[in-house]
């Protein structure tokens, strides 16, 4: 195996990982309907963070780039349009 594999897998390990871990906490939201303890800050701070780590990385045509960071920004702004919606249907 060459070095080159090994940084191709640690490439898409947070890939993975990050849109992974934030589709899960949308999941969560969509089946309980309430968006009860979510922070629609943190989360359109890590929509934003997300697209800047896009820009800083500077490999914008890396399927890895385009998963790992603009994904999971789309899924942190769904998580974001989510929770206003739930929290304005429950005041």
């Amino acid at each position: 195996m060459s070095p080159n594999f090994f940084i191709e897998l640690a490439g898409w390990i947070p890939a993975i990982i990050f849109p992974s871990a934030t589709f899960l906490q949308l999941i969560k939201i969509v089946r309980k309907k309430t968006a009860e303890g979510i922070s629609i800050l943190s989360w359109a701070l890590f929509g934003f963070a997300n697209i800047g780590l896009y820009f800083y990385a500077e490999k914008y045509f890396a399927l890895q780039s385009i998963v790992g960071f603009l994904g999971t920004a789309l899924l942190d702004f769904l998580i974001v349009a989510m929770t206003i919606k739930l929290k304005s249907k429950h005041t």
